[in-house]
């Protein structure tokens, strides 16, 4: 259940009841020549705003492959830079000052307040007799972790992060309790940073240990050997010289032996010294087989192994050439691999350790004609098998050797996740959501295969009032998009309603049905919500996925412009009721269709962007992007 808000300017715009006249850049044509940007105040339109100063002049121009490429905001780059700070300071003090003069604004805090700030109980791990789950409060900033032995025991609080600062700047990351029960592993963020340190509890005293502490976790999801006497874990180095953008060719593999110092772990799988790589790995229950990935990007990965043995044996390969996906486990002596390799949709091979070649593996689930496997968990000794129909969740069962066992009931068309379970035991858990269903947790008998209802969020909304329909329209290139769509019942279709359309379309995310409560105070307000199933998603299989990357990202774009189009031929909006948005990629997205079709739109919600694609690459993580985005430095991608 998504529970950030829908964008207060979004929401305003959407209820005023005369649409702003909004001031739009000029469609773009074609890719500008070499000269054509080297004054960029030409042809600028007339500011909608009295905006801060951006200082925008010829600045800097890079010469890439012969073109040059002027660069007037390169001094924004500088966050640190007093004029920067100062810019900043009077944007902010600019949007706080319009968001003042809406007059439903302190309505809608009041009403978000009540949608965010509601007790919601999540799917528990279990682990021997005891199990962990979280909890949100409505009385609370953060999710609480609880333990309790036995279904029916008393609960107790293992974290509390609401306690562990006075301003809110210290929360919870990863945790993971070991097999038995008795210890815990998390990770402490400070100042809402993504840096993380590590720390293990001892579930029945609750004392934190002294001695297994360990920086640089950042990316540390901690995987326990069989025993508890330890855990494998992602680490990154802390060094402040190595820069940001090649960090992630630093990262490795370790293992860390409760009680003994963590500069001593051992490192399992070493670092690649390529930041566009990244290496992670994990244990199986049992402890008898070791997994690690290198992922490319998001391209492909490598997958190895090992087979019992010592924790510093060298690993055996399952796929070495990173153009396909693969994902494993291992289960009563065999290896279970899923994978895109030859099947866009996605199967299931069973390995033999002791013949790991590829020519020897057997396909135990074939790909589906009609939908995509999103995930395959063991649980209960059978197959748990999570697939995407039309972007919505069917839950299967199967036999270990892929024969039908059920298809698991669910309450409507949503969207499932999990379920998680052990490998040996009956009892697992899975969540399910729809657009007009507040999160569920259902337990599940893996040996019967029935259900029953665990907890419920209870949202104030009344979802009744709604309907939701999944629609169907044209690319630019003729390729049909399914697209969903939440309006209230009986709103006319004579172009006169508000319309939000939120898309992302990248990094195979999938786009399913979703309980976004913040949105309600819109569709109570008589505007409609539509989230189309972009190329560059995964909601179709790896195919969908590479429809929408590198030399093809345009395909997404011209997706989303098309889904605009639909929804204003189709009368359920007009361009100037019609606001996009979207986040990170999806700022990539809806930064290129203002860019493209300003024409199309009222407003467009922009939010942490990536939008100096030349650029982009040489900060933060933006290398591990670059099998998705491709590079500036390549000439035929630049």
């Amino acid at each position: 259940m998504r529970l950030y808000s829908l964008p207060l300017l979004a929401l305003a715009v959407a209820c005023s009841s005369n649409p702003p006249d909004l001031v739009v850049a000029p469609t773009r044509q074609s890719a500008p020549a070499a000269s054509s940007s080297a004054n960029p105040t030409v042809n600028q339109p007339k500011r909608a705003l009295d905006y801060p100063d951006n200082h925008a002049a010829p600045g800097v121009v890079d010469v890439l492959f012969g073109t040059k490429v002027p660069d007037p905001y390169r001094w924004l780059e500088d966050e640190k830079a007093p004029e920067v700070i100062g810019w900043l300071d009077a944007q902010d003090k600019l949007a706080r000052a319009e968001l003042a003069k809406m007059g439903e604004r302190e309505e809608l805090k009041k009403r978000l307040k009540e949608l965010v700030y509601i007790d919601a109980l999540f799917a528990p791990t279990k682990k021997k007799n005891r199990y962990f789950y979280s909890r949100r409060h409505a009385d609370k900033e953060k999710s609480v972790v609880y333990v309790k032995d036995g279904k029916d025991g008393k609960e107790r609080v293992l974290f509390d992060p609401n306690g562990w600062s006075t301003d809110g700047s210290v929360s919870l990351g990863a945790w993971s309790p070991s097999h038995d029960g008795k210890k815990v592993a998390y990770s402490v963020k400070k100042n809402n940073s993504d840096e993380a340190t590590l720390y293990v509890m001892d579930v029945d005293s609750m004392k934190k240990s002294d001695v297994d502490v360990i920086e640089g976790a950042k990316y540390a999801y901690p995987s326990w050997t069989a025993s508890g006497d330890g855990f494998f874990y992602t680490w990154l180095p802390v060094d402040k010289s190595i820069a940001p953008a090649d960090r992630p060719g630093f990262a490795e593999v370790r293992f860390h032996k409760l009680g003994v110092d963590p500069k001593k772990d051992t490192v399992v799988r070493e670092r690649t010294n390529d930041a566009t790589k990244f290496v992670s790995g994990w244990t199986t229950g049992d402890g008898r087989f070791f997994f690690s990935s290198v992922d490319h990007g998001w391209s492909g990965n490598e997958l190895y192994f090992r087979d019992g043995g010592k924790i510093t044996d060298p690993l055996v390969a399952l796929s070495t050439d990173a153009k396909a996906h693969y994902r494993a486990t291992g289960y009563k002596g065999n290896l279970y691999v899923q994978t895109d390799e030859g099947a866009p949709r996605w199967r299931i091979f069973r390995v033999d350790p002791k013949k790991p070649q590829r020519e020897a593996w057997v396909e135990i689930v074939k790909e589906a004609p009609d939908a995509t496997l999103d995930n395959f968990e063991i649980v209960g000794g059978r197959l748990a098998l999570t697939y995407l129909h039309k972007a919505s969740s069917r839950l299967e069962l199967r036999e270990l050797d892929g024969k039908p066992f059920k298809t698991v009931t669910l309450p409507t068309i949503g969207t499932v996740s999990g379920p998680t379970g052990s490998p040996d035991d009956n009892e697992a858990y899975f969540t399910f959501e729809s657009f007009t269903t507040p999160l569920e947790v259902h337990e599940l008998d893996v040996k019967t295969g029935a259900t029953k209802l665990y907890s419920k969020v209870k949202v104030p909304v009344d979802p009744s009032k709604f309907d939701v329909e999944q629609v169907t329209y044209t690319s630019k290139d003729k390729t049909p998009v399914t697209m969903f769509v939440v309006r209230p019942k009986g709103a006319p279709k004579d172009g006169s309603g508000r319309m939000y359309l939120y898309g992302y379309g990248g990094f195979q995310s999938i786009e399913s049905p979703f309980f976004w409560s913040t949105v309600y105070p819109w569709l109570e307000r008589g505007g409609s919500f539509a989230v189309p199933n972009l190329r560059g998603g995964g909601e179709y299989g790896e195919a969908w996925h590479q429809d929408g990357m590198l030399l093809k990202k345009q395909n997404v774009f011209d997706d989303f412009i098309a889904a605009a189009e639909y929804l204003v031929r189709e009368k359920y909006t007009s361009p100037e009721r019609l606001v996009i948005s979207g986040g990170s990629n999806g700022g990539l997205l809806v930064g290129a269709a203002m860019t493209q079709r300003p024409d199309l739109y009222a407003g467009v919600v922009c939010g942490v962007p990536l939008l100096d694609m030349v650029r982009y690459h040489k900060f933060g993580s933006g290398r591990t992007w670059i099998s998705e985005y491709g590079s500036a430095e390549d000439p035929a991608q630049f």
